[in-house]
C-alpha cells in the first residue's frame, strides 16, 4: 500500500488542525485527524445539489447560495443543474480550502470556481444568509458532518432555530434548503418543519457503487399564492 503523503495543514477558527492528505490517487481532508471528505466519496454530495436544484434549470436568473466549498463536488453539481444565466454564490470559511480547490494540480474545484456564474465569499455562510432577504432559489449546506459543528463549533448555529429562520428568510418562495449529514437526526428535522420548511428526509450512498449511507434534509418554502 502506498503512503499517506501530507501534502499541507492549517488551523480552523477552533483552533483544531485541518490536513490535506493524499494516497495513491485519493485525497482527503481531516479535522483533528477525523476524516471529512474524500475525492473518492462525493455521490451524496452531488445527490444533494441535484435534489436542492430540481426545476432551477428553467428558471430565468436563478440564485443558490452553497455554505461549504470542500472539494469542489457540490459546486461542479449545482452548476450542471442550472441555465446560462443563473448566480451561485459559494460561502467558504477557510482559506486553505480555497487555496487547495484553486490549485489545478489537485484537480478538485478549479474548474467550477472559474465559472463566471460563481462568485466566492471567503467567510461564514451564516453572515451571507443573514444579509439576505428573499435573494435564493436554493441553499445548500454542506459545511459539517451534519447539523452539529465539526470543522467550526459555530457551525451549529446553521441549524438551530434561529439560523433556520435566516435560512428561510434568505430563499425565495418555492425555494429550498437542503442538508447533508453523515447520519439520521430526527430532531433537526423537527426544527426545520417547525421553522416552517415542508420536510423531506432522504438517503443517499457516500459513493455511487456503494459503500455507506448519507442523510439528506430537503426543506421546501411554499410557493407563493
Amino acid at each position: 500500500m502506498k503512503p499517506n503523503v501530507l501534502l499541507d495543514r492549517a488551523t480552523t477558527p477552533d483552533g483544531a488542525e485541518m490536513t490535506l492528505h493524499e494516497r495513491d490517487g485519493v485525497l482527503t481532508i481531516r479535522v483533528a485527524g477525523v476524516e471529512l471528505m474524500s475525492s473518492r466519496q462525493h455521490h451524496s454530495e452531488e445527490r444533494l445539489a441535484e435534489r436542492a436544484c430540481v426545476g432551477l434549470r428553467s428558471r430565468p436568473g436563478a440564485r443558490v447560495l452553497v455554505g461549504g466549498l470542500g472539494m469542489g463536488f457540490t459546486l461542479r453539481t449545482t452548476l450542471s443543474h442550472l441555465a446560462a444565466d443563473a448566480a451561485v454564490v459559494v460561502a467558504e470559511l477557510m482559506p486553505a480550502v480555497i487555496r487547495w480547490n484553486r490549485e489545478p494540480a489537485l484537480g478538485l474545484g478549479a474548474d467550477a470556481l472559474a465559472d463566471p456564474r460563481v462568485e466566492l465569499v471567503e467567510g461564514d455562510v451564516a453572515d451571507v444568509l443573514r444579509a439576505a432577504r428573499s435573494r435564493f432559489d436554493a441553499v445548500i449546506l454542506d459545511v459539517d458532518n451534519g447539523a452539529d459543528g465539526l470543522t467550526v463549533a459555530a457551525n451549529d448555529g446553521l441549524y438551530a432555530p434561529a439560523g433556520l429562520a435566516a435560512a428561510r428568510a434568505a430563499l425565495r418562495p418555492g425555494g429550498c434548503l437542503a442538508v447533508w449529514s453523515a447520519g439520521d437526526d430526527p430532531a433537526f428535522a423537527e426544527r426545520l418543519s417547525r421553522a416552517g420548511f415542508s420536510v423531506t428526509v432522504e438517503r443517499a450512498r457516500v459513493h455511487a457503487g456503494g459503500g455507506g449511507w448519507t442523510t439528506l434534509f430537503l426543506g421546501r418554502v411554499p410557493p407563493a399564492g
